[in-house]
């Protein structure tokens, strides 16, 4: 497989206020440490330096995180002034993201919603972690929710896995990789989750397929290209599909913000799962000092 570098940034969208480009699945957006080489910041500059800002410590603002081992559509933002637009649609559930992903296992129910309370596991070994309320060692879980749909049964490597499309409706760390594994259903690749098992892919095999951020200005809406098809990856061989993408994707599109949010069964959490006073007010506070971290334009 293509590995990273700082010359193959793929760009998805790209306006006068903002990038969405197409992250690789072993490439950090951003780096403190003088030793890493190749990060989504660097490949940025390296193709628009006319566009980065030397009042920001990173050149470029991102309006979202995926993580290291996470590929697909990532937005930056150009000013300030753009940056603060996507926090407020970010900040009122506005937008749309959807993930695919490969699995292991047969996923037995076609869709479910997975309600599982996210903390920071404080278990000694395991401070990298997240884990779900209950288990040993965690701490202040918070309510999470992901919405997760069958695509594919199908086998990679000989082993059964399921694709299925993931749409987080909160944005916890480790989210989709937390829920999947707290079902017995690990996504592919995932060495911190398998607790170091599974070692074998190239990649973790979860992807930002969709990002749809309606913005008063103009609409982003892109999707990064299915990297999870067996003309690119000979290990993952389809069995049945159950739904396409395409009609899914269609359908996360017409919902309205109170469609996605309500209405839905869940699985293993409380009846609701709304966010308190308390921890909204901290939200708030922590996209205030993000905001503020940026010098004026």
């Amino acid at each position: 497989m293509e590995q990273a570098s700082v010359e193959n940034l793929c760009v998805l969208y790209h306006s006068a206020d903002y990038i969405v480009v197409n992250k690789h699945w072993d490439i950090r957006i951003d780096s403190k440490m003088w030793y890493e080489t190749q990060t989504v910041q660097l490949q940025l500059k390296h193709h628009f330096p006319e566009l980065a800002d030397p009042g920001t410590y990173y050149g470029f603002r991102f309006c979202h995180q995926l993580d290291f081992s996470t590929s697909g559509a990532l937005c930056v933002a150009l000013n300030k002034a753009a940056a603060g637009r996507a926090y407020r649609c970010f900040r009122d559930r506005l937008v749309s993201k959807a993930y695919l992903a490969l699995v292991r296992g047969t996923v037995a129910e076609e869709k479910m919603t997975l309600d599982f309370a996210i903390g920071k596991n404080k278990t000694e070994g395991h401070t990298h972690m997240m884990c779900i309320e209950g288990t040993e060692g965690c701490d202040n879980p918070k309510p999470s929710q992901t919405v997760l749909t069958v695509l594919e049964y199908g086998s990679y490597d000989g082993d059964p896995v399921t694709k299925v499309l993931l749409e987080p409706r909160t944005g916890r760390t480790h989210q989709l990789r937390v829920h999947c594994s707290s079902v017995g259903h690990p996504i592919v690749g995932d060495y911190t989750y398998s607790l170091r098992t599974d070692s074998g892919p190239y990649r973790m095999m979860l992807h930002s397929y969709l990002l749809r951020i309606p913005l008063e200005e103009e609409l982003i809406q892109v999707t990064a290209p299915d990297p999870f098809l067996p003309g690119l990856d000979s290990k993952w061989t389809p069995q049945q599909c159950v739904q396409t993408l395409e009609c899914l994707v269609a359908d996360i599109l017409t919902r309205t913000p109170t469609e996605e949010t309500g209405g839905m069964e869940r699985r293993g959490g409380p009846e609701e799962s709304k966010t308190s006073p308390e921890e909204r007010e901290k939200q708030r506070e922590q996209c205030e000092q993000w905001l503020w971290e940026w010098p004026l334009d």
